[in-house]
């Protein structure tokens, strides 16, 4: 026997980690020693991507990993599921506790899931024939992307606004916008969702008054507003005020939304914006779940029973590239929330423990490099989220990692769901990868992770607390410097990007101008001409005076007399624009500057 050098490297058998942290059986033993082996002695495992850091484990052996890190196993038997691991105990059937298999007994047979397409851009009028064009080629929902402006709270013609009105999505400066962005499109019989935050109260207002003027009633209509300021602080940054009121102005939407628009989700919690700004499939799930603890706590310090505000909360979560990661990662959710809903805070109410979301392909994973790849990875990430039991979808263009979608991008999205409906089969069983020992095991590990979270975040005093000390923040930029770092070393491979690169001709992209918010501000300039300015002044002083105030809890038919929605929704009847709003607001609360996470 040859002898070894001083500190030279002793590699582990290539099949020791089949008996480690495990409870192999004998068949599996027998299998890893007579056939494994002597495979893995004749050819080595080579890791996908460069042979270097986080691909090599400590013997320098090849490493497998998800996108986020997580070190992957060669092969799942029942081995790695716990000892007394049974279908009852940790699956049971789709419809019932704890939900791991999805919401409804029938999944997508009774019920496609509804498709979306988030889609704004420029004016009114253009995103207008965007949506009708939409919906005649078989879309079923309606989602609105705002420019940056509207976004921050203020109007086209605002300095702030300059170089950005209509860029990024739909300029809406007032109820005249709002109106002409629904133009001709009955809102009883659509469900609308709205991206926006900071002022979703504001938008939401002009929303419910264009119902109104449509003659919609407003317990019928349907739909959701994002209105989830947590993630703001934790990952957009489309904040205006500081979290304290923040939060009170969201509250003020679940007071509202419970006593008159039952079927509205007055919040969609976002992991999604977590998931973009770099952060790994876990930390999507841990920090958006335990956003939605702090939100329910808060409405409970107000008086807000949680079986009346609860089943219209909703989530909003990434669908990104690494397929088992992400079915994984809904499959926990569902569980996650369940056990919250009726463990942490003792729900009654079966609606109130479903989790109910929304998925959007990852448009941090398009590259600018050949686009047109990104069409077979959003039909991959829509793959992941039909199976992993979304209530309704949206597919990234493949062309906007250069710009807005065009039309015919769009409809190529909108066909890929389709495709996936009509074609593919995959609506016609429930959870047909449930069972799967990887996939067990997968979702069981995200469900102990994210409980690890919670209980650093219970210890700082929660969500607001975190923010505040920039914990999530910090986690998430180092997740997000991790990636890169592989990203840059060839360790994880974007085809066509970091590998497989070719000369390529720029594709014809969407261009926005200037006239947009030239037209924008002489509307506005007309506006504020017509209306009564002395009525708008009143209706701020009055939301002002109201938002200064404590709101306390009322009786179970009403609202808080403090409660800024409908003094919001008389702002905006009278024609007060969304940087007049926020405006009054900033007044109130003041604005907030992030803390340094250096």
């Amino acid at each position: 026997m040859a002898k070894r050098k001083p500190n030279e490297r002793v590699a582990e058998s290539p099949i020791a980690d089949v008996f480690e942290g495990r409870h192999p059986s004998a068949s599996e033993k027998e299998w890893a020693e007579k056939t494994l082996g002597p495979a893995l002695e004749k050819s080595p495992e080579k890791p996908i991507g460069a042979a270097t850091g986080t691909n090599l484990d400590e013997h320098g052996s090849a490493r497998f990993t998800t996108i986020s890190d997580v070190p992957i196993r060669r092969l799942y038997t029942a081995a790695d599921l716990p000892e007394d691991w049974s279908y009852e105990k940790y699956l049971s059937h789709p419809g019932e506790p704890p939900y791991t298999r999805g919401i409804h007994a029938s999944g997508y047979r009774g019920k496609l899931w509804t498709m979306r397409q988030f889609s704004g851009f420029a004016s009114p009028e253009e995103t207008n024939q965007r949506y009708k064009y939409l919906l005649e080629h078989g879309g079923g929902g309606l989602s609105v992307a705002f420019d940056l402006p509207t976004l921050m709270g203020y109007d086209s013609d605002h300095a702030m606004s300059e170089g950005e009105v209509g860029k990024c999505g739909v300029a809406i400066d007032s109820l005249e916008d709002m109106e002409i962005l629904f133009d001709g499109i009955d809102l009883e019989k659509i469900t609308t969702s709205m991206t926006i935050n900071s002022p979703a109260s504001v938008l939401w207002a002009m929303y419910l008054v264009v119902a109104e003027k449509q003659g919609a009633d407003w317990k019928k209509i349907s739909g959701t507003i994002q209105n989830d300021i947590l993630k703001e602080y934790i990952a957009q940054k489309e904040y205006i005020y500081p979290p304290a009121p923040s939060m009170r102005l969201v509250i003020d939407t679940f007071e509202f939304g419970s006593r008159f628009t039952p079927r509205f989700n007055t919040i969609s919690i976002s992991g999604y914006h977590i998931r973009e700004a770099g952060s790994t499939a876990l930390q999507e799930l841990a920090f958006t779940l335990y956003d939605g603890v702090e939100y329910v706590e808060w409405a409970r310090r107000r008086g807000l029973d949680v079986d009346e505000f609860g089943p219209r909360l909703s989530f909003f979560f990434n669908a990104h590239n690494d397929f088992f990661e992400e079915l994984a990662k809904y499959r926990a959710a569902r569980k996650i929330w369940y056990r919250l809903m009726k463990e942490r805070f003792g729900a009654k109410n079966a609606r109130t423990w479903l989790m109910r979301f929304h998925t959007q392909t990852a448009g941090v994973s398009l590259t600018a490099q050949q686009p047109m790849n990104n069409i077979a990875r959003v039909a991959l990430q829509a793959l992941a989220a039909v199976l992993g039991g979304t209530q309704s979808l949206h597919c990234d263009a493949f062309d906007e990692a250069l710009a807005l979608p065009t039309a015919d991008a769009a409809r190529i999205a909108l066909r890929t769901q389709q495709i996936l409906a009509y074609e593919s089969g995959v609506a016609q069983t429930v959870d047909p990868l449930g069972g799967s020992y990887f996939l067990e095991k997968f979702t069981l590990d995200m469900e102990k992770g994210a409980f690890d979270y919670f209980q650093k975040l219970d210890a700082m005093g929660g969500m607001v607390k975190a923010i505040e000390r920039g914990y999530p923040q910090k986690e998430i930029a180092e997740a997000s410097y991790q990636y890169q770092r592989a990203v840059e070393a060839r360790e994880k491979v974007i085809v066509g990007a970091n590998d497989f690169v070719i000369e390529e001709k720029r594709p014809e992209t969407l261009y926005i101008g200037e006239s947009v918010a030239k037209h924008q501000s002489e509307k506005l300039a007309a506006l504020r001409k017509r209306r009564s300015n002395d009525e708008v002044r009143r209706r701020l002083d009055a939301l002002k005076k109201a938002a200064a105030q404590e709101p306390k809890a009322a009786g179970s038919a009403k609202i808080s007399d403090a409660n800024t929605m409908p003094y919001i929704v008389d702002a905006v009847r009278a024609y007060a624009t969304v940087g007049e709003i926020c405006e009054a607001l900033r007044q109130v609360y003041g604005t907030y500057e992030e803390v340094s996470i250096t």
